[in-house]
């Protein structure tokens, strides 16, 4: 297999677009391949992340209308749908591409358009990524799953709403830096626990955002990479894992079996270390998952995950920052697009073109995305080929 990198990245700004989705798509494709430095002709086969582009804007078979609006040729389109892990997904199958000698470049995206919907009509698209018959028809959206997780994590390990409530407030602030962010603004503490309620124990600052937006790398054999870009970024490891969908049939819902899997696997492809991670995008659609994350990663011992924001160790700054784009909490989660717009973040993190966000020294970056209540997961690592 052949080492693979990273020669163009590129991300629109998340929250409420006037672009359709097949132009906003085409957007962010045009802009990787600027990037990348290649003709749009280079490119041999195109790789879409999308959740729900027929529930929320009427329109599915979106790779080849995608790749068509961006000026691509007859290149072979595929769409990657793992829910909200979508992204992570297309970019896993971009990399196999490349590595298997199928293709020499790929580009991939990731995009959503979610504004088209009200609130109710969102929560009840984004609850298809869930078990039906158990979860989805007597009506438990994902805000009442992952209450339920914090619950079970709060009665295991003592874990409190403050706890959570500062992962807003780390994230929030890292998305101040951030001029792509969908909520530029910072929060306290006391304005986090006394938000509205959503589901116990989650109030309105614990979730993400509905977000449009749209992510897309460039991706080449390591080899070919320098004569592209001046900074490429080397792909590690790309991991894909998966477990049971439905709350009820895991063994334990205070962690995800996915991630733990696909950290396990990600680090021993690359052989790196948790404490070799100079920064990590995590997948925060609620301030739990964040804990969750650190601790299913190993950064973190069970139970202990929510020291990193609390202490400051997982702010930018800190030991280890953590969502330094703002996270799913504050840069925004257009879903197709998530897991694309993470690696783009860490692309620019690991060139040091991240501006006043820019976690110096950065030479090993993690990026986390999940599915669904934790069916689905990828987890790559990525490194500076400086």
């Amino acid at each position: 297999m052949r080492s693979v990198s990273l020669i163009g990245a590129g991300v629109t700004s998340f929250g409420v677009r006037s672009e359709g989705v097949v132009r906003l798509g085409a957007e962010i494709c045009r802009m990787a391949i600027e990037d990348a430095g290649i003709g749009l002709e280079r490119v041999e086969a195109f790789f879409l992340g999308n959740f729900a582009g027929h529930a929320f804007t009427g329109q599915n078979h979106l790779a080849p209308m995608v790749a068509h609006a961006a000026g691509l040729g007859p290149v072979p389109c595929t769409r990657a749908e793992g829910a909200c892990a979508s992204g992570g997904l297309a970019v896993h199958q971009g990399v196999l591409a490349v590595a298997s000698g199928a293709a020499d470049f790929v580009l991939v995206a990731g995009v959503e358009k979610m504004s088209t919907t009200t609130t109710v009509e969102t929560a009840e698209i984004l609850a298809a990524a869930g078990d039906y018959e158990s979860e989805s028809s007597i009506g438990a959206t994902f805000p009442a799953l992952f209450a339920l997780i914090a619950r079970r994590h709060m009665y295991e390990y003592g874990t409190t709403r403050e706890d959570m409530a500062m992962v807003a407030v780390k994230n929030h602030a890292h998305g101040y830096l951030n001029p792509d962010a969908h909520l530029q603004k910072k929060v306290t503490l006391e304005e986090v626990l006394d938000a509205r309620p959503v589901a116990d124990p989650l109030c309105l600052l614990d979730c993400s955002p509905i977000s449009d937006g749209a992510a897309a790398v460039v991706l080449c054999p390591s080899e070919m990479a320098p004569d592209f870009h001046s900074k490429p970024v080397r792909v590690l490891s790309s991991v894909q894992a998966s477990d049971v969908p439905a709350l009820s049939d895991k063994k334990n819902i205070a962690g995800f079996q996915a991630t733990r899997r696909a950290a396990e696997e990600a680090f021993r492809r690359a052989r790196v270390n948790p404490e070799d991670v100079d920064l990590a995008e995590v997948h925060d659609c609620f301030t739990i998952g964040e804990i969750l994350a650190l601790e299913d990663i190993g950064f973190y011992r069970k139970g202990e995950g929510s020291q990193g924001a609390g202490e400051g160790e997982t702010a930018l700054g800190g030991s280890m920052p953590v969502n330094v784009s703002g996270g799913l909490k504050a840069k925004g989660h257009p879903v197709g697009a998530t897991g694309v717009a993470q690696i783009t973040e860490i692309t620019l993190q690991l060139r040091g073109d991240a501006g006043p966000r820019q976690v110096r020294g950065a030479e090993v970056g993690l990026v986390h995305n999940l599915g669904g209540s934790g069916a689905t997961c990828a987890v790559h690592i990525l490194a500076s080929d400086a």
